[in-house]
């Protein structure tokens, strides 16, 4: 049975037997019993992840056609693939479950923002986006790529680039480098006013990256707390210790 690519869903599939192991193993570096693979495409990754040993295994995918394909040709996957859409599904498992993927591009980041939701769930999340894409998740304060992505995502888990992936290394060929990155949720999550009003004031701040923090986030907070000379920074310049005790000064 063949399989036909579809651009609608963002379908690069890894072909590259070398960087399905090294995903794999990082993977392997941290104990897991519960994991879900979103977008197994046509197996290159499952076909190593079907094999650890004393573990539940569920995969996540949109496409009936892989969904056929992949039963057809990794029996053992029969019972554990969940034919829906990742985004619009409850967690998968009711206790903690490890996240691995090559996330479909069109929809990696809704993928990340929907961990976060889960993060509860989700100690480790491994998975391969667009470089650029990654590279925004694990940036640091003070670089053109430092956002609302990289500061949301870090304020809950550890962030590690792992490797690059070169184009050649898919069917078909992206035009873009890819990268894999790691999460561990953190132990302790820096304090703040709520996870809602850090969301606010994030969005709030990098919508108008190119102003004074004062100007993008005036409508939040009152005028004597404006007059800190901390708003006289950009927002790309805050860490995320600074965003989450800004939350609690907020109207």
């Amino acid at each position: 049975m063949e399989y036909r690519l579809k651009k609608s869903l963002g379908q690069h599939f890894l072909k590259d037997e070398s960087v399905c192991k090294h995903i794999v193993a990082k993977l392997q570096e941290h104990d897991f019993t519960q994991l879900v693979e979103v977008g197994p495409g046509a197996g290159a990754l499952t076909k190593y992840l079907l094999p650890i040993k004393n573990i539940d295994f569920k995969a996540v995918e949109l496409d009936t056609e892989k969904v056929a394909y992949l039963e057809l040709n990794y029996p053992a996957i029969k019972g554990k693939i969940i034919h829906d859409d990742f985004l619009n599904i409850p967690p998968p498992f009711e206790n903690t479950f490890t996240v691995v993927g090559n996330f479909p591009y069109n929809i990696s980041t809704q993928i990340v923002f929907k961990v976060l939701e889960w993060r509860d769930q989700v100690p480790v999340l491994v998975g391969m986006f667009q470089k650029e894409v990654a590279q925004r998740i694990a940036s640091k304060p003070n670089t053109k790529v430092y956002g609302i992505m990289s500061v949301l995502v870090q304020a809950f888990y550890e962030v590690e680039y792992l490797f690059d992936v070169p184009p050649e290394s898919f069917n078909p060929p992206p035009k873009v480098m890819s990268g894999v990155i790691r999460l561990n949720r953190k132990a302790t999550v820096v304090d703040m006013k709520s996870e809602k009003a850090l969301f606010v004031l994030v969005k709030a701040a990098f919508n108008q990256r190119r102003k004074m923090l004062r100007n993008a986030v005036r409508s939040l907070f009152d005028d004597e707390v404006l007059a800190d000379p901390l708003f006289n920074k950009r927002a790309e310049q805050l860490s995320i210790e600074d965003f989450a005790a800004l939350t609690f000064r907020m109207r």
